[in-house]
């Protein structure tokens, strides 16, 4: 094709407004005025974490399986089912599964012990309610995953404005996902607590049918991406190994012996990988280096991770001890101290979109005001400020229960207002909106187009591997600090505990991870969108 037929092609398309890389349900290309955007993403926010389960009893292993299932689908939506299918079918599940929860809950104790008459479970309600909560941690690790990504899927990065505006999309996606938590922790709790336990897993799964239903009511909106979405390949992780095979394989070829690269900025980084060019298609030579550049950033996000896993553990455990009484008939739950970090996000997404943004822009010209790694690493900052603050205050509790004569007196409620937590709180919600939405973003945009569901699902592996790392930290430690009589950072009464100087050693983790993460980001070279 000539340069002026070329030129003749690219205008008709920007004439007759035909979204490059893209098509609609029918397999036609999409069309500008009547797909993607805003319109598309508003069905598709609407889905977004209106729906959780809460109850669980082996909450570690819960966790751990939910962590690695968005690799496993991300993985499966890039290979061939495609994201819009893969929502389908992980939302069905995901559906099941709070409508089996539900169904436990209505099941009564079939046993009772005639000598202390102590009623016990049933196995079927055990079975069915451990059933119904890893059939809700696959539904959704595919859901949560795809979802972002496909409400991603709708904004063309060609175009300088709906480019602008997937920046917009990432922000709002997220506080939709808080006001979805809020409301889970504010209504569904009191039901569940107050009323019944089957009317409060009733109200999510009757929430995530509608989100289902919203979401189909956009279909003939949507835009599907054809690099790669639909269409059979290998899976991405056979297509990277491949690559790692291949250069292992050539490692005694010299550079003149192997093929030719377009030289790119990450092929001078991991120029040992273009040894698989010889075998391996040039692309997924590319792929794997761009995948490869990932990992130092996402390694230095692990101990945010750690920090992320504290607010449902000793965040909570610290306002159990404390004055939560707001009148002398109203007990604050400890775990709607949570709540302040979604209220927090909720406040500052907007004034981060509508003032931080703009003024950014201003002065450094680019569309979302900062780098996605610049705005991480900002978040990763603030998680320093919250720690050094959960450290003084807890120094405070202690404090007050030895001036009170409580140090042995683990029940009792040490009289300092459980709202002296809410700055560290607050703080973490702050750090949330810069960090989480950062990773979503950085991790959506450079990833390969066909493997986006897999670079989401990375972004979520930070806090599924961050309370595994948590979990081990705390083994070890308790393990370490309890030997010889002495009592555990971590023991039953918190008030002989020493939180503390565990907040401590996060504190100076999250200082290094800072510091190793500014490092990385500095000599990162961003992937341009294709």
């Amino acid at each position: 094709m000539s340069i002026s037929e070329a030129a003749d092609e690219a205008g008709t398309t920007l004439l007759n407004g035909i979204v490059d890389g893209s098509v609609d349900l029918r397999g036609k290309p999409s069309v500008r005025s009547t797909s993607g955007g805003w319109r598309s993403s508003g069905f598709i926010i609407g889905p977004l974490e209106m729906s959780t389960a809460s109850a669980a009893s082996n909450v570690n292993l819960w966790l751990g399986t939910a962590a690695f299932l968005p690799l496993i689908w991300g993985s499966i939506a890039d290979s061939f089912l495609g994201r819009y299918r893969t929502i389908l079918l992980t939302s069905s599940l995901y559906i099941l599964g709070l409508g089996l929860l539900t169904f436990s809950a209505t099941i009564p104790s079939l046993c009772k012990d005639q000598e202390t008459l102590v009623s016990c479970v049933s196995k079927l309600k055990i079975t069915i309610f451990f059933s119904a909560l890893y059939l809700i941690a696959i539904g959704e690790g595919g859901f949560k995953v795809c979802i972002r990504a496909f409400g991603a899927d709708q904004f063309d990065e060609q175009d300088p404005k709906e480019s602008k505006a997937k920046s917009v999309y990432f922000n709002w996606s997220y506080f939709a996902r808080s006001a979805g938590i809020l409301t889970t922790r504010l209504i569904s709790n009191h039901v569940q607590e107050n009323l019944s336990w089957a009317l409060g897993f009733g109200i999510p799964c009757l929430s995530m049918m509608l989100s289902l239903f919203l979401f189909l009511l956009g279909t003939h909106t949507y835009r599907f991406s054809t690099g790669g979405e639909g269409r059979k390949q290998f899976n991405p992780f056979v297509r990277i190994g491949r690559v790692f095979v291949a250069a292992a394989k050539n490692r005694q070829q010299t550079s003149s012996e192997t093929y030719h690269l377009v030289p790119t900025e990450s092929s001078k980084t991991f120029r040992f990988l273009d040894r698989a060019a010889i075998s391996c298609d040039s692309r997924e030579v590319e792929e794997a280096k761009a995948v490869l550049s990932l990992v130092p950033i996402w390694m230095c996000c692990l101990v945010f991770g750690i920090v992320y896993a504290q607010s449902p553990t000793f965040f909570t455990k610290q306002g159990s001890t404390m004055d939560r009484s707001i009148s002398s008939t109203l007990l604050v739950p400890a775990a709607t101290l949570q709540c302040f970090i979604n209220l927090s996000i909720l406040v500052f997404i907007p004034i981060y979109d509508r003032l931080f943004v703009p003024v950014a822009r201003s002065i450094t010209h680019r569309p979302a005001g900062i780098t996605t790694l610049q705005r991480t690493s900002t978040g990763i900052f603030f998680s320093i400020p919250s720690l050094v603050i959960a450290v003084l205050v807890e120094m405070k509790r202690l404090k007050t229960a030895r001036d009170h004569g409580l140090v042995d007196s683990p029940e009792a409620t040490v009289p300092m207002s459980v709202c002296w937590l809410i700055p560290q709180y607050v703080l973490y919600g702050v750090s949330d909106v810069f960090t989480m939405v950062g990773l979503q973003e950085f991790f959506y945009g450079q990833v390969p187009v066909e493997l986006r569901s897999l670079g989401l699902s990375l972004y979520l592996s930070v806090v599924g591997i961050g309370n595994f790392l948590s979990s081990f930290m705390v083994a070890v430690i308790e393990k370490a600090t309890s030997q010889s009589g002495q009592v555990s950072w971590f023991a039953n009464n918190l008030n002989q505990a020493h939180l503390d100087y565990f907040y401590w050693q996060l504190a100076c983790l999250s200082s290094v991870a800072f510091v190793s993460f500014v490092y990385f980001a500095k000599s990162y070279v961003y992937r341009n969108p294709k």
